[in-house]
């Protein structure tokens, strides 16, 4: 008897179209989904993640079967699970008469590396398909960036905007003659403000016993499943892509940028752990996104605004983790060694900004960008944290978070630790621009007009004190030429009690 293909899917592969699955036949096939300890438990990963990924791995697996596929699911409470995927490809070779194994290409390096070990331990042949749900492939990335001295995120942004198409005109330009209206897209949200709501969705039957399971099974980890209200089915998660094209699309531009207390989604799509886990397909969501545009129904600076982090920024952070290698994540250029404060899981802390990120963080698994990079991730850099413990806490707390995606943006766009591969400066800022964008400081304990003093708000003085204690490595940076400048036109005892005030927050930060 002839044996079938086995067809392992991960939990970040529920697309209807991926590549390992597309145009096979599915009498000759076995779909393998496995629920294991060890992908739940290499980090601890927030509480609402877990339940995310599991709830719809399982719904996609009913998906599959009600189109005819035979699918082998292997749940995370089985008593013999054996914990991991290689265990589970084990134990499914046993049940099943298998000749061949077939898999989409995984998303990170560590599985890659497991599914590279697994021709020579199950002496099967093994074919790995790419990942063609994206737009770029790996030998697409690295003939763009072969040679270049920098790689900018912008230059290949508009390689993808060429190959796509999208808000290109007919004269091949790019609509409005200019490719990045990111200046337009830095209002802080002031004044009486409608600001729309995305779906909360209830949990279902399957939803609910898994909400059981995680809250039994890993109790120790971070986060709270109080609030879940995630699509977990393609065809919800199509509902709130509806629902943030309708309502949040048109002023997503302007408002992009802002913070404000009490609202953690404003105006984002919140879909990143959609298009990151399968359940929508970010191509087809630029596509719609300028339709709306040349419909005239989203202005072009929130259409450009959006499609950019799609097929621009999350297309070349991608590339930038598979070029760099599995040694990215020990990077730290700028040495920072100090432990992440205990208050990144808990949000008990007196400055509002950050107990307002941390807070919706714990509650939610979810903040948006400017949140990530300008207030937890600048606390993080300015006060010296060690970027690795940082890239695990992003890597831990959010939905969203697959580490293809998550450690450039933490190790390199936040930290600075890779040197400036990603970023042309370090993301550091004094409380000035928290100011200038939210409404934290007004319920803040601190006083961000403050440096100096009991009162003074902390990142004040720890942006001056980064900059001086980096200036062997960064006074070179052009684009921070004119705070330098300024650090150097301070008198020297304003100098000296920055550094004070600086140290004094550092050591209460260190007991704490």
């Amino acid at each position: 008897m002839s044996g079938k293909t086995l067809i392992p899917v991960l939990g970040d592969q529920l697309s209807k179209n991926i590549s390992s699955v597309y145009q096979q036949n599915r009498e000759n096939c076995i779909l393998l989904m496995m629920e294991v300890d060890e992908e739940a438990t290499y980090v601890r990963h927030h509480k609402a993640k877990i339940a995310y990924i599991l709830s719809a791995m399982r719904h996609h697996a009913k998906t599959l079967e009600a189109q005819g596929w035979l699918v082998d699911y292997v749940k995370l409470d089985d008593p013999d699970n054996s914990g991991s995927f290689s265990g589970e490809i084990a134990r499914a070779l046993e049940r099943h008469h298998i000749n061949e194994i077939r898999i989409t290409e995984a998303g990170e390096w560590r599985i890659m590396a497991m599914i590279e070990n697994w021709e020579d331990r199950f002496g099967l042949p093994v074919t790995v398909c790419p990942d063609k749900r994206f737009i770029a492939t790996h030998q697409d990335f690295d003939d763009w960036a072969a040679g270049k001295k920098q790689l900018r995120m912008e230059f290949f942004y508009r390689e993808m905007r060429r190959k796509t198409g999208l808000l290109i005109d007919q004269d091949g330009k790019p609509e409005g003659d200019k490719w990045n209206y990111d200046s337009a897209n830095r209002k802080p949200a002031k004044g009486k403000l409608s600001i729309p709501q995305p779906i909360r969705f209830q949990p279902d039957e399957t939803t609910q016993e898994v909400l059981d399971m995680v809250a039994d099974r890993f109790s120790d980890h971070p986060g709270s499943l109080d609030h879940f209200h995630f699509a977990v089915t393609r065809q919800d998660a199509e509902q709130q892509k509806r629902k943030f094209l309708d309502d949040a699309l048109p002023r997503f531009g302007d408002y992009q940028d802002a913070l404000l207390s009490g609202e953690p989604f404003l105006w984002h799509s919140i879909l990143s752990p959609y298009l990151n886990s399968g359940l929508l397909d970010p191509l087809d969501l630029c596509r719609e996104v300028a339709q709306r545009y040349h419909d005239q129904d989203v202005p072009l600076n929130a259409a450009e605004g959006f499609i950019r982090q799609i097929i621009g920024w999350r297309e070349y952070v991608r590339g930038i983790y598979w070029r760099e290698g599995p040694d990215y994540v020990d990077r730290n250029h700028l040495d920072a060694q100090r432990p992440l404060p205990a208050f990144y899981y808990t949000g008990d802390t007196d400055m509002h900004c950050m107990a307002e990120a941390i807070g919706q963080t714990i509650d939610l698994a979810y903040a948006h960008h400017i949140q990530r990079l300008m207030i937890t991730g600048n606390f993080a850099l300015i006060a010296g944290i060690s970027p690795q413990a940082v890239h695990q806490w992003y890597l831990e707390v959010y939905a969203d978070a697959y580490e293809w995606v998550e450690l450039p943006n933490t190790l390199g766009m936040s930290q600075f630790a890779d040197g400036g591969i990603i970023a042309s400066k370090p993301y550091a800022s004094s409380g000035n621009y928290i100011n200038k964008m939210s409404d934290y400081c007004q319920s803040c304990r601190y006083d961000v007009k403050q440096r100096i003093g009991e009162d003074a708000c902390p990142f004040n003085a720890l942006y001056w004190d980064f900059l001086d204690r980096n200036q062997e490595k960064l006074h070179g940076n052009n684009r921070l030429a004119m705070p330098y400048r300024t650090w150097e036109w301070m008198e020297s005892h304003t100098r000296d009690q920055i550094r004070k005030q600086a140290a004094t927050f550092l050591d209460q930060l260190s007991k704490n």
